[in-house]
């Protein structure tokens, strides 16, 4: 595999540790800025919002540019945008640099995984795009603790400072080891949204956003349920964030062979049956610690693998307008993870949170569904159209 997409995994870490980074400071930040909590978790919420939408657009915009000068283009703006958090004078000032970070972080996300996967073999793809998401979940294990630790010890401004450097040394990077990347043909946000009247593209972007709103209607209150259900404490809390942090890198990597060797849609059928089984199983596994962590390992590593394989399906399915279905599931992703996190709190304030599995289970099956439609489709033909017009 050319050794160049882990250049691009690493720009991919880079983006994803800046959406979670601030998540262990908010209290740091809300008392300097003088707001309340919830008001600085905004900062995370409008950025996963913003994330979401500006892929398709965005690259709607800038589809007549070379990838490579785009990258560098918008590695700049990314630099700018985290100095700009970093020398906020206000709660005003740090949510416009958080809007200006997240729109050029899901370009620069939906680039790394398109160049990725051109500048490799066939049979190389979905390993390339395994590996660039291996950059974003390993950036999920780092995000937290990297802010905590840094935020901690030199102030809440210091971890954006740090994210601004490894944007300077991610634009060296790029500029001196990639070649140029001739962009594809425009298609507009409108044509875009056309790809998904074919049956077997939206429901493959819906597999996506199911899956994440199972996945995060417990992950996101993980810690809750770890404290309530098995009483850990927050040294072992911080344990299992580890070991679930460590199994997601894994997973990435995983999915992305399974792709190669298996193909992508069996590859996806499989895990998510998996995955299914093991979020189902965990409200039962409760009662032992060794149990549950191999449950959890299975759970983590399976939430990342799937991507890939649905990245690679994406892209065999609708070849022309791949960048526009990676984009497209760059959203369906996030805003999968935003509507899951909402239904996990409605769970968990109605009932307990010990049923948030047992709910998050039943979208994977819907995802399963969906996947299983999709896959017995046959080619998809809107995307011919959508260039033709």
């Amino acid at each position: 595999m050319n050794k160049k997409v882990y250049l691009l995994a690493l720009v991919a870490f880079v983006v994803g540790t800046v959406e979670l980074i601030i998540g262990g400071i908010l209290d740091l930040v809300a008392n300097d800025l003088d707001v309340s909590l919830g008001k600085a978790g905004l900062l995370i919420t409008i950025f996963s919002l913003v994330f979401a939408i500006a892929s398709p657009v965005l690259l709607t915009a800038t589809a007549r540019f070379d990838r490579k000068k785009l990258m560098l283009v918008t590695l700049v703006i990314f630099f700018f945008g985290n100095m700009l958090a970093y020398w906020s004078p206000n709660y005003s000032t740090i949510m416009l640099a958080r809007i200006l970070t997240a729109a050029s972080g899901s370009l620069l996300v939906v680039l790394a995984v398109t160049i990725a996967s051109a500048i490799v073999t066939k049979e190389y793809r979905g390993r390339a795009i395994g590996t660039i998401f291996m950059g974003i979940s390993g950036s999920l294990v780092l995000g937290v603790p990297i802010g905590l630790t840094i935020g901690n010890s030199f102030g809440w401004r210091a971890p954006f400072l740090l994210i601004s450097v490894l944007s300077l040394v991610s634009f060296v990077a790029v500029a001196i080891s990639l070649e140029k990347i001739a962009p594809k043909p425009v298609i507009s946000v409108r044509e875009q949204l056309r790809t998904l009247k074919d049956k077997k593209i939206f429901s493959a972007q819906l597999t996506s956003f199911l899956f994440l709103t199972g996945h995060l209607a417990l992950y996101a209150y993980l810690t809750p349920f770890l404290k309530s259900e098995m009483g850990l404490d927050g040294t072992w809390v911080s344990i299992v964030y580890f070991i679930f942090g460590v199994a997601a890198v894994m997973g990435g990597g995983v999915g992305g062979i399974l792709s190669d060797k298996f193909g992508s849609e069996k590859s996806i059928l499989g895990i998510i049956i998996v995955f299914a089984t093991a979020i189902f199983s965990i409200p039962y596994v409760t009662f032992s610690l060794p149990l549950f962590l191999i449950i959890m390992i299975i759970w983590s590593a399976l939430s990342w693998a799937v991507t890939p394989a649905q990245q690679n399906y994406l892209i065999s399915s609708a070849p022309e307008t791949s960048d526009i279905q990676q984009s497209l599931n760059n959203s369906a992703l996030h805003f999968g993870i935003a509507f899951g996190s909402s239904i996990g709190g409605i769970v968990i304030e109605q009932t307990s949170v010990v049923h948030n599995a047992t709910v998050g289970g039943f979208f994977v099956l819907f995802a399963l569904a969906t996947a299983y439609f999709s896959i017995t489709r046959g080619q998809a033909t809107v995307n011919q159209e959508a260039l033709q017009q």
